[in-house]
């Protein structure tokens, strides 16, 4: 069964029915009106580039990726492990991501994984087939399926980008913990991937970027 997922058109009514229900969200439309989707492609390209980004900046996971792209031409299963951990670590990989995405590329390549099948799972069933592979944790897989799978009410764990926004607009005193935020983002339910965008919106704008 096909899933829903985020459009353009599903974006903006996530964001005026969280408007309604959250004052602050409110606040943050009125001053910045609607986020970005921020898609990205489905498959597995896209989600070496997330395994980049655990724990470094999204600048900085960018960068690595154009030169992991540069130096294999295309990222496919298939070029990574022809590349191999070493090759990997030469591009400037950690050699914890070099293993994970390695790993990833062989689970694959030998049918374990397929990634083309999780778009007509339900996310409780899609998650487990990704959270048992070392290197896709919670946060990992939820950016998967935020930004790749497009599901409207998925919720990334630990982000520290969301706790320090949620910290800004609900004035808090201290960066919420995980539960906090996981609190707030029940509020936020079905709509959590859209309250996500908003609250990355307002994070990077009061930082200027």
């Amino acid at each position: 069964m096909q899933q829903k997922t985020i459009t353009d058109e599903t974006l903006r009514m996530g964001v005026d029915v969280l408007a309604e229900k959250d004052p602050d969200l409110y606040e943050v439309r009125a001053r910045l009106g609607y986020p970005p989707t921020w898609t990205r492609e489905p498959g597995f390209a896209s989600l070496v580039h997330i395994i980049l980004e655990q724990q470094v900046s999204i600048k900085a996971a960018a960068t690595m990726f154009q030169r992991l792209e540069s130096h294999l031409e295309t990222v496919t299963p298939d070029s990574v492990r022809c590349a191999g951990e070493s090759g990997l670590r030469n591009v400037g990989l950690t050699r914890q991501k070099s293993r994970y995405c390695v790993g990833l590329a062989n689970r694959i390549a030998n049918g374990e994984l397929d990634l083309s099948r999780l778009s007509t799972l339900d996310d409780a069933e899609g998650r487990s087939h990704l959270l048992g592979i070392p290197g896709l944790g919670p946060w990992t897989v939820d950016i998967y399926y935020m930004m790749a799978l497009g599901r409207p009410d998925v919720w990334p764990q630990g982000d520290l980008a969301l706790a320090s926004a949620i910290q800004d607009i609900k004035k808090l005193d201290a960066r919420p913990t995980k539960n906090e935020q996981l609190a707030f983002a029940e509020q936020w339910g079905p709509w959590r991937a859209v309250a996500a965008r908003m609250l990355w919106m307002h994070y990077l704008d009061a930082r200027g970027q």
